[in-house]
């Protein structure tokens, strides 16, 4: 996590665990993680922040039925760049 910079960090309850919060409080971010069930103290958490993460999520899925995106044809990183961008792109539009 040392190697990023972030003002928030959006994950779903799979990542709540102490060390994992205390990961991203020392690159100076906010989670934004919902706690799970079980815990017995449970955390605050921005609610409408974390409602951002299904556009994201949303997004992943629209691109997974593009066939050429998803099983990385390009081998190049700029040419897979560039075919991302067009894909999103195309989803956008849609």
């Amino acid at each position: 996590m040392e190697a990023f910079s972030a003002d928030y960090v959006l994950a779903d309850k799979g990542y709540d665990s102490d060390a994992f919060i205390l990961a991203i409080g020392c690159i100076g971010a906010e989670p934004v993680i919902p706690p799970r069930k079980g815990r017995l103290q449970p955390r605050l958490y921005d609610r409408e922040l974390y409602k951002e993460r299904n556009l994201v999520e949303r997004l992943f899925q629209k691109l997974k039925h593009f066939r050429r995106i998803a099983t990385r044809y390009e081998r190049l990183g700029r040419n897979y760049l560039g075919m991302l961008q067009l894909t999103a792109s195309l989803v956008w539009l849609a």
